[in-house]
């Protein structure tokens, strides 16, 4: 299953994932986007939301943009 998602990162007060009305999430993280720090705690947060372990959660377009594509193995 692939996701589009709006990464917004360096939170203040907000580390979720919100549902949106077209199908698509935004991902609110507490980490800047330096070092992939904003990606990493994405993926974490994709896989507690979705309920599968990390591994299975993968960042297939966008890793330097807000706008990304993930993938998500259910096997």
């Amino acid at each position: 299953m692939n996701l589009h998602v709006l990464l917004k990162p360096n939170s203040r007060h907000r580390q979720e994932v919100i549902e949106n009305d077209d199908g698509s999430l935004t991902i609110y993280t507490k980490s800047p986007a330096i070092e992939n720090r904003a990606n990493k705690e994405a993926i974490e947060l994709l896989a507690k939301h979705f309920n599968v372990p990390k591994s299975r959660v993968k960042l297939i377009k966008g890793e330097t943009s807000r706008q990304k594509v993930f993938a998500i193995d259910e096997r």
